[in-house]
């Protein structure tokens, strides 16, 4: 028998925009150094090695934790470890606003990693605490949903904001005020909540989660631009061979880290796969619009994200109206259905993109996106809705530990098809840089005299456009096929089901013998 859940008031939608603030920080710092690159490159002159490791070990370290905060916040709560969390984040951002060596700045991005890890988790946690309404929960996570995407898009206009009339360091700086709100306002509104039983901390777990998840995504990102080299097919490989032993440990052990009963919530385990797919559509058509903006039309980097903020107009709009209709009697099978559709048909819009299609390719975004907003709000909303108050935490990181990996496969597969098809279209005559990237091509281009220059450069234009389109069809087939599979899978998942894992489902998740 299931109890009437308690409807939020003031204090709780007031907590949320509290929440939302950090959340949104933690999404800009991953694209929050596109511009201010090259300002530290010139300051604290690091070498390639150290460049690649300033952009990326923020990104790696938040996928490789996602998993073991999400389980620590289950047990120490997550109101704790969100403001332990956010106290690490603005101590670093501090740190690095004002690193003068490339080896501090790294340390300090690390620990941002490690701040990111706890709040992510944390902060969805907190929304499935504090929303135990079926209907009040889906509002907030869509709203969740909603400033995550943006914030990937605003990060990268911002630090070109900063960087154009501040020091690049400003760019960390803006972090400040928001963690100092939380760590001031979160004590106050934001209510404590755990695991009453969770059992003891299984420590053999950590290093395994990170085995496992560290060696895919750095494999799976380095694939589209340097090809299928044996070190990175390697990388996964080992990375997939630690993820088998990480499950098989969660399904032996008796304190798992992640407890494998979580997927014997009707919906759940759905849930994950589709959310990994809809970040494969995301991100793999992110690889090839960013490069289009900037290198095929021309734009400076500036200019190429300020024109990418215009698709996410209609993103503001998508999520809400998912949840709207779900709440109108739709099922959420048909939403998750229509969502990956209008994705799709996203893809086959850039299907039809040429060397000069700016309105065509930022619409083709903007229905891509919508598409995919609508997915991930509602499949986030399921699977929280699926899995008991105790174990949102683990179940909130496993969702965005999927997304990490979707993205990296995204841009792995698809990037490896237009790259493919890139190299094919390039004249063979040819320069050797001009066959590895566009912007190769278009530096070759640049010191080649007259119309041997524009010829080169129209040519591999039109090649990587062509590239796009080809892994554009890939897109499109993926995520139909996401569409089918969304209503085979989720159509015998009905609302009064998630309602009543409240209490109900209680039993079976929390039961030491698994599923």
């Amino acid at each position: 028998m299931t109890t009437n859940p308690s409807r939020a008031g003031r204090r709780e939608w007031t907590a949320l925009g509290v929440l939302m603030l950090p959340l949104l920080l933690v999404s800009m710092d991953v694209s929050v150094l596109y511009f201010a690159i090259p300002a530290i490159s010139a300051d604290l002159e690091p070498s390639g090695t150290q460049q690649l490791w300033i952009f990326d070990i923020y990104a790696f370290v938040l996928a490789g934790l996602l998993m073991t905060m999400g389980s620590v916040g289950d047990r120490i709560g997550r109101r704790r470890l969100l403001l332990a969390g956010a106290a690490a984040f603005g101590a670093a951002s501090l740190v690095a606003a004002y690193a003068n060596s490339a080896e501090m700045l790294i340390a300090a991005r690390a620990v941002l990693g490690i701040g990111g890890a706890t709040l992510m988790p944390s902060t969805l946690a907190l929304v499935r605490t504090m929303f135990t309404d079926p209907a009040q929960r889906a509002k907030a996570i869509a709203l969740w949903s909603g400033v995550m995407t943006a914030g990937v898009a605003l990060g990268s206009v911002l630090s070109g904001v900063l960087v154009e009339y501040f020091w690049w360091g400003s760019v960390f700086l803006v972090n400040l005020p928001a963690m100092a709100l939380l760590l001031v306002l979160g004590p106050l509104l934001l209510p404590e909540s755990r695991d009453p039983a969770p059992g003891r901390f299984d420590w053999p777990s950590v290093p395994l989660s990170m085995a496992a998840v560290l060696p895919v995504v750095y494999g799976l990102k380095e694939i589209p631009s340097e090809g299928w080299n044996v070190r990175y097919v390697v990388s996964v490989t080992v990375g997939l061979l630690f993820a088998a032993l990480f499950v098989h440990r969660q399904r032996t052990v008796a304190s798992p880290m992640i407890s494998p009963a979580l997927f014997g919530g009707r919906g759940f385990a759905p849930a994950v796969a589709l959310n990994l797919v809809s970040a494969f559509g995301m991100l793999g058509s992110a690889f090839f619009t960013t490069q289009y903006l900037q290198s095929v039309l021309d734009k400076s980097a500036l200019e190429a994200a300020l024109w990418a903020l215009l698709p996410s107009v209609p993103i503001g709009f998508a999520a809400p109206a998912a949840t709207s209709l779900v709440q109108r009697g739709v099922h959420r099978a048909h939403v998750v259905t229509a969502g990956f559709a209008i994705a799709a048909g996203g893809y086959a819009l850039l299907v039809l993109v040429g060397t000069d299609s700016l309105w065509l390719v930022l619409a083709a975004c903007g229905v891509l996106s919508s598409g995919i907003v609508m997915v991930m709000s509602q499949l986030m909303d399921l699977a929280l809705g699926t899995v008991p108050v105790e174990r949102a935490g683990s179940a909130s990181s496993l969702m965005e530990t999927g997304t990490e990996f979707g993205g990296a496969l995204g841009m792995a597969v698809l990037g490896s098809i237009g790259t493919a098809v890139y190299r094919h279209g390039v004249p063979d005559s040819a320069p050797a840089a001009a066959h590895e990237t566009l912007g190769g091509a278009l530096a070759v281009a640049d010191r080649l005299p007259g119309r041997a220059g524009d010829a080169l450069a129209t040519a591999a234009r039109e090649a990587f456009t062509q590239g796009m389109q080809s892994a554009a069809i890939a897109g499109a087939v993926v995520l139909a096929g996401a569409a089918v599979l969304a209503a085979t899978t989720l159509r015998r998942v009905r609302m009064h089901e998630e309602a009543g894992t409240e209490n109900a489902g209680r039993t079976d998740c929390l039961s030491p013998s698994g599923v």
